[in-house]
C-alpha cells in the first residue's frame, strides 16, 4: 500500500534461522523466566580509569560480591568483598562507593516504599581494613557519602541524620519529621513518581554543608488503600497524593552547616507562589549551590546560584515553552564553573555550554533530532559524550563532540540501540547493543574511535535457543496517519499467506514524550506478541502523536487534550491496517497498561465502528483521579480546563461500548488507583454495558509476584482468543 514505507533495518531476527521449526513459545516460559538476557549488574568504573566493578551472584554459594575487571583483559583483577566472608550480612544486592573508593556502602535486606524508594540496612565496608560497620540499627533510606568519606547522611522517619565513621557518633540534623505532615530530605510521593527521584539532600563538595528540600504535606489529601493480606481483618495504607488541582506539599530549601550545626532557610531574590523545587545540586565552589524551581504550570523553569554563606541568589537562566519545559538530570558544572545544560528550546532536545553567569557560551548539538542522553565531558580532550536518534527516531547512537560544537564522532557502529558507560577517565566505554534482530551484546570500546576493543557479553547462549522456535520478524515501516509519518512496527505469522485474512491486534502505550516502536531486543511483552503470532494473530504498534524523539512539536501537539489526538492515530490507523488485503477489518482488537490502558478504554468506546474488543490493565478513566505533577504538566488544571479533562476521560464514554471489553487493576496501586476502574465498573453498571473485569489484590501498578504474570497474560490470551480469534 502507498502508505507504507519501509526502513532498512527490516530483517530476520537470527541469521539461519528457519521459520518451518516448530517449538512454540509458551506462557510459563515467558514469565519463569526462560528468555532472560545476561547482563552486567551494578556496573562502576573505578577511579583510576582502568577497572571497572560489577555486582555478582554466586549461585552454589548464595552469595554476593564485587568483582573488579580490568578493562583491557577483561579478566577479574580481584574480589573487593564477597558476603560469605561477613559475619553480619548474608548478602547484598546493592553497593555504593565513597568518592575515593576506600568504603563502600552494603545494601541488605532491601524492601520497596513506592516505585523508586527503599529502605534497607546498611553497612560500611572499609577496603583496607576489612571491617565492616552498620550505619544505623534501623532500615533507612538513601545514605549517602560524604565526598571526603568520612560521614553517611540518611533519612529515617521523615528526618535527617549524619553518622561520623571515624566517631561512630550520628547526629540527628532535623527533627520536626513526622509521618504525612513533614518529610526532610526525602521527596514525596508525587516528586518520587513524577520528578523521579527520592533523596532530596545533597552533600556539598567540602563534605561541611547538607543542602535539602522539606515537604510539608499537612494540607495535602489523603489517599487510603486497603491492604487485605492474610489475617482476619485487612490494614488500612494511607499517604498523601495531590490529585489534579489539590494542594501539593509547600516546600522550601535549606542548608545545613556541620561545622556551626545550625539549619538555614534559603530565601530568593524572587517570590513563588505553588512551586516545584525539581533539582538541586552543588557547583564546584563549596559555597554555591544550584536550585532549579519551577512553576505549577512547569511550562517555566529557573536555574539559581546561591551563595549559602552570604545568603545571596541570582537567577541566572530561564527556560520557557508555551507547553511545558522537561526536568532532567543534565545539568554538569565545569572546572570553572561553566555548565553544560539541555533544552528544547530550537525545537529539540540539544546540549548548551552556558557560563557560570548564564550567558550562552554555544549551542553544542544541532539539527532536526533529539539528544537522548548526555553521558559526561572529558576535561583532557574537551569532548562531550552524548547519545541521540540522529540516525533514526526508532534507533540510539553513541556519540563525542568538542565542546566548541565541532568534530562530532559516531562512536557506536551498528544501527540499533546502544547505550554506553564510561571509564571514569574516558578512556573506554562499555557499550550495551540490542536491537529487534540482536539480543543484547556487551562490548568494550575505544572512546576516541569507538572501536570495538573486546566483545564481554553476547547472549549467544539465548540466540541458540531461540533458533530452534517458530520466531517472526518484527517489520519496521512508517504509516502516514493524519499527515503524519508514525512509527510502526509488524509481527506476522511465521507462515503468514498474504491470500488469507489474519486478526488485527495492536499495542499501544501513547504517553507523552514515550515510545514503543524501538529497534531494541525483545521485552517480554514481544515474547507474548510472538507467541500470538503463532497462534495466527498478526500484532501490530503505533506511536501516535505525543510520542517523542520526534522533536518537541510532535510530542506536545497533545497539550490540553490529553487522549485526543492519540486516539485519533489509533484509530486511523487501525482503518488503513483493516484495508489491507490480508486483515479483517472486522476482527480489530487494542489493548495497553496505564496511560495504554487509558487510550484502549477510549479505543472500544469512541472507536466502537473500528475496535471489535479491547483490554485496558491499570488504566486512568479521569484524568482528574491523576496526580498534580504529571497531569497539570499536561493538561493544566481541572478548574482551568474542564473540557479538556472530561471530553477525553474514557469514563464518560461507556454508553458507547459495543465490543468485548476487558479491565484488569491491582488493588494496591499507588499510582493508578483501582478508584479509576471502580468508578468505571460503576458507570458501566449503570449503563447496562457488559463487561469482564479481573481484580488482583494487594498488587500494585505492575500487577506481578509469584504468578500474577502468568495468571494476568493467561486471562488476556484467553480472552483475545475468544473475541478475536474465534475463526482461528
Amino acid at each position: 500500500m502507498k502508505y507504507f514505507t519501509p526502513f532498512l533495518l527490516t530483517c530476520f531476527l537470527c541469521s539461519g534461522l528457519v521459520f518451518a521449526q516448530q517449538k512454540q513459545i509458551t506462557l510459563e516460559e515467558i514469565w519463569n523466566g526462560g528468555f532472560r538476557t545476561e547482563g552486567m549488574e551494578a556496573l562502576h568504573s573505578m577511579a583510576n580509569g582502568q577497572q571497572y566493578s560489577v555486582l555478582d551472584f554466586n549461585r552454589q554459594t548464595r552469595s554476593t560480591a564485587i568483582d573488579i575487571y580490568d578493562y583491557k583483559t577483561l579478566s577479574k583483577v580481584k574480589t573487593l568483598v564477597s558476603s560469605s566472608n561477613l559475619a553480619d550480612v548474608d548478602y547484598f544486592t546493592d553497593y555504593t562507593f565513597s568518592e575515593d573508593e576506600s568504603k563502600v556502602l552494603l545494601a541488605t535486606n532491601v524492601e520497596s516504599i513506592f516505585r523508586h524508594s527503599t529502605l534497607a540496612n546498611y553497612y560500611v565496608f572499609d577496603t583496607a581494613t576489612g571491617k565492616i560497620t552498620g550505619v544505623a540499627e534501623d532500615k533507612i533510606q538513601e545514605p549517602t557519602f560524604s565526598p571526603d568519606g568520612t560521614k553517611v547522611a540518611y533519612g529515617l522517619n521523615n528526618n535527617l541524620f549524619v553518622k561520623d565513621l571515624k566517631t561512630g557518633a550520628t547526629t540527628k540534623i532535623t527533627t520536626d519529621g513526622l509521618d504525612n505532615k513533614i518529610i526532610n530530605g526525602i521527596t514525596d510521593w508525587v516528586y518520587e513518581e513524577e520528578f523521579a527521584f527520592v533523596r532530596a539532600f545533597e552533600w556539598n563538595t567540602a563534605s561541611n554543608k547538607i543542602a535539602f528540600i522539606r515537604f510539608d504535606e499537612s494540607n495535602v489529601p489523603e489517599f487510603s488503600m486497603d491492604v487485605f493480606g492474610t489475617d482476619l481483618y485487612p490494614k488500612q495504607e494511607v499517604f498523601k497524593y495531590p490529585k489534579a488541582g489539590e494542594p501539593n506539599s509547600v516546600v522550601s530549601l535549606h542548608v545545613f552547616d556541620l561545622a556551626k550545626n545550625k539549619t538555614t532557610a534559603i530565601s530568593l531574590d524572587k517570590s513563588y507562589s505553588d512551586f516545584y523545587i525539581p533539582r538541586i545540586k552543588w557547583t564546584n565552589n563549596a559555597d554555591v549551590l544550584s536550585a532549579q524551581y519551577s512553576n505549577r504550570h512547569q511550562n517555566e523553569l529557573d536555574l539559581w546560584m546561591i551563595n549559602t554563606s552570604n545568603q545571596t541568589s541570582k537567577l541566572v537562566l530561564t527556560d520557557k515553552d508555551p507547553a511545558y519545559v522537561d526536568v532532567t538530570d543534565n545539568l554538569t558544572f565545569l572546572d570553572d564553573n561553566s555548565f553544560i545544560w539541555t533544552s528544547e528550546k530550537d525545537g529539540y532536545n540539544h546540549i548548551y555550554h552556558y557560563k557560570q553567569d548564564g550567558k550562552l557560551i554555544n549551542q553544542i548539538t544541532k539539527g532536526d533530532w533529539e539528544v537522548t542522553n548526555y553521558y559526561g565531558f572529558d576535561k583532557k580532550s574537551k569532548k562531550l559524550f552524548y547519545q541521540s536518534v540522529e540516525n533514526g527516531s526508532i534507533n540510539r547512537d553513541v556519540y563525542s563532540i568538542g565542546l566548541n560544537g565541532k568534530g562530532k564522532t559516531r562512536l557506536s557502529e551498528k544501527d540499533g540501540t546502544n547505550s554506553a558507560s564510561f571509564s571514569a577517565d574516558f578512556t573506554y566505554f562499555i557499550n550495551t547493543y540490542s536491537s529487534a534482530t540482536t539480543p543484547p551484546l556487551y562490548t568494550l570500546n575505544d572512546s576516541k574511535s569507538g572501536k570495538v576493543i573486546k566483545v564481554i557479553k553476547d547472549n549467544k547462549a539465548l540466540s541458540n535457543k531461540l533458533s530452534q522456535y517458530a520466531i517472526s520478524k518484527k517489520e519496521f515501516s512508517t504509516i502516514k496517519v493524519n499527515g503524519n509519518d508514525l512509527n510502526m512496527w509488524m509481527i506476522k505469522p511465521a507462515n503468514f499467506d498474504a491470500s488469507k485474512t489474519y486478526p488485527l491486534f495492536m499495542y499501544q502505550y501513547s504517553g507523552p514524550g514515550s515510545q514503543q516502536v524501538a529497534n531494541s531486543w525483545l521485552s517480554a511483552n514481544d515474547y507474548w506478541y510472538e507467541m500470538l503470532a503463532q497462534k495466527g494473530y498478526i500484532v501490530a504498534c503505533v506511536d501516535g502523536r505525543g510520542t517523542g524523539f520526534k522533536g518537541a512539536a510532535f510530542k506536545k501537539a497533545t497539550q490540553k487534550e490529553l487522549g485526543k489526538y492519540e486516539l485519533e492515530d489509533q484509530i486511523a490507523a487501525a482503518k488503513q491496517l483493516g484495508d489491507l488485503a490480508y486483515i479483517d477489518k472486522d476482527r480489530i482488537g487494542i489493548w495497553g497498561w496505564s496511560f495504554g490502558g487509558f487510550m484502549s478504554s477510549n479505543a472500544i468506546f469512541k472507536g466502537n465502528d473500528v475496535f471489535k474488543m479491547a483490554i485496558a490493565v491499570a488504566p486512568v478513566t479521569s484524568w482528574r483521579f491523576y496526580d498534580s505533577i504529571y497531569t497539570e504538566r499536561y493538561m493544566t488544571t481541572p478548574q482551568e480546563n474542564p473540557s479538556g479533562y472530561d471530553e477525553n476521560s474514557p469514563i464518560n464514554h461507556v454508553d458507547k461500548l459495543k465490543g468485548d471489553f476487558l479491565l484488569v487493576h491491582g488493588t494496591a496501586d499507588d499510582n493508578v488507583h483501582v478508584q479509576n476502574s471502580m468508578r468505571m465498573i460503576e458507570a458501566l453498571i449503570q449503563a447496562n454495558k457488559q463487561f469482564e473485569w479481573m481484580i488482583y489484590p494487594d498488587k500494585n501498578h505492575g500487577i506481578y509476584g509469584g504468578n500474577t504474570r502468568l495468571h494476568l497474560y493467561t486471562k488476556m490470551t484467553n480472552f483475545l482468543d475468544r473475541t478475536l480469534g474465534d475463526k482461528l
